[in-house]
């Protein structure tokens, strides 16, 4: 379905406003905070530990640090289990008990934040690299007339979920280009389906990333830029955690960010450990995954880039509000000021 853009400020209200209310109605029925209590260790002596993953990419880390032992190792019995399609929508588990962390992007946290959701980021799983190979990014068929991001001007863009990163990031290479973002039409799609969608003219353009979009080109598309590396240092997944439940348990979250920080170290190392997760998790060809080189991790969230996607977002009515820092970050979490 297209969402007009005239309707984006409205669309972003209501979908903060359901956001809330989803986490408000579990929380006055049961009538407890779940997300703030000290969780102790089971029968097996660890603490038991849910986390969130996407349904598309950048989840491979999760499954190392279980795979290596790195979460028995700090005493922890993580469970990890697929979170909702637009990641932005894990919130209300998060809050509510129901899982201690979660996966999204810069935008679908900020989503959150902007709503004044008790969350915080605790660790960075990657981020847009200068100069680096692109993992994500614009494509279109070989004979479409697009050659830049100012001719999406009055064009439908295929996107995995609306108002979040990946329609940030393409507001915003649009406006660096020259064009009127305001001009360009997005629509939801599910992540495997985006490659078809263009192929198949059902959309003039989609923006994928990690395996998907590495798929594509492989497929015969043209890709468009350098995706979110246009951006460097923009976080393209991070973990967050309910600023409650950080209070309580701050011993356990440190060890957890710890255990995936070894896990992202791994998996740079060791990039046939990444292809083997993603051959099980993914819906791509093994043989494609096999050929394909896995992207750069890194724990590291760039609080200086953080602050022009929240004012990006908020000029693109993406966002309703722009939260300050202290509103954003967990104090132990891995961050940097650099430019």
């Amino acid at each position: 379905m297209l969402i007009p853009n005239s309707a984006r400020s409205l669309r972003g209200r209501l979908a903060l406003a359901a956001v809330a209310l989803a986490v408000a109605m579990p929380l006055t029925a049961c009538g407890s905070d779940s997300g703030s209590s000290s969780v102790g260790a089971g029968k097996d002596g660890l603490v038991p530990v849910t986390v969130l993953r996407s349904n598309g990419a950048i989840f491979e880390s999760l499954f190392i640090a279980e795979d290596q032992g790195y979460f028995k190792d700090a005493g922890l019995k993580v469970t990890i289990k697929a979170g909702a399609q637009d990641t932005s929508q894990n919130a209300p588990s998060i809050i509510n008990g129901e899982a201690q962390f979660a996966m999204t992007d810069s935008s679908g946290f900020l989503k959150g934040a902007a709503a004044g959701l008790p969350v915080r980021i605790v660790t960075g799983l990657q981020s847009a690299m200068s100069g680096g190979n692109p993992t994500d990014g614009l494509l279109v068929k070989k004979s479409s007339p697009i050659t830049s991001f100012s001719d999406l001007e009055g064009r439908t863009v295929g996107l995995a979920a609306l108002g979040g990163t990946i329609q940030f990031i393409t507001e915003y290479l649009v406006q660096k280009d020259g064009g009127d973002p305001s001009k360009v039409k997005f629509v939801a799609l599910p992540t495997t389906s985006l490659n078809d969608a263009v192929t198949s003219g059902k959309t003039d353009a989609v923006f994928s990333f990690g395996a998907f979009y590495a798929a594509g080109k492989a497929a015969g598309l043209r890709s468009v830029g350098n995706g979110m590396n246009e951006l460097p240092g923009i976080p393209q997944g991070l973990l967050f955690a309910s600023q409650k439940y950080l209070s309580a348990n701050a011993d356990t979250a440190k060890k957890f960010i710890d255990a995936v920080a070894k896990a992202l170290t791994y998996a740079n190392a060791h990039p046939d450990a990444v292809r083997a997760i993603d051959k099980k998790y993914t819906q791509l060809p093994a043989d494609f995954i096999e050929s394909s080189t896995p992207p750069t991790l890194d724990k590291t969230i760039n609080t200086t880039v953080m602050r022009t996607v929240i004012t990006k977002m908020n000029e693109f009515k993406l966002l309703d509000a722009a939260p300050e820092d202290s509103a954003l970050y967990w104090d132990q979490a891995p961050v940097t000021t650099g430019s």
